[in-house]
């Protein structure tokens, strides 16, 4: 059998505002599930926003083709409370990078987790 990575639970400080932060950026709805709100990725990912335990900073990174990666910069060029920056060295520049030979971003949620999104593998 492969292995597939099904569910990651994410603590955020409301799961509902973590879960609509995220799914503005990638598309998608978020949907109760349990204590949850469930975001899915892709059939075979769903992220689970938990708000009844402490939150700690988590990085998550996401392969995404060139048209949901220019929608996701067309979103962050449209809200200016965002942070989003080309990566480590360059901090929260509002820049993208070209990292792995395609294009890349970081983006800050308001609970501190990094979210990486990129065209291409390194």
């Amino acid at each position: 059998m492969t292995i597939t990575l099904n569910h990651l639970i994410i603590p955020v400080a409301d799961r509902w505002a973590g879960s609509r932060f995220l799914a503005r950026l990638i598309g998608g709805e978020p949907v109760a599930a349990g204590p949850f709100a469930a975001l899915r990725v892709n059939a075979g990912l769903t992220l689970d926003f938990a708000d009844d335990q402490p939150v700690a900073a988590g990085h998550y990174a996401f392969l995404l083709d060139e048209a949901r990666f220019d929608a996701l910069l067309a979103v962050l060029a449209t809200d200016r409370s965002v942070d989003y920056g080309s990566g480590v060295e360059h901090g929260w520049d509002r820049r993208t990078n070209s990292l792995g030979g395609g294009r890349g971003v970081y983006v800050r949620d308001p609970d501190g987790h990094s979210y990486e999104f990129f065209t291409a593998v390194p």
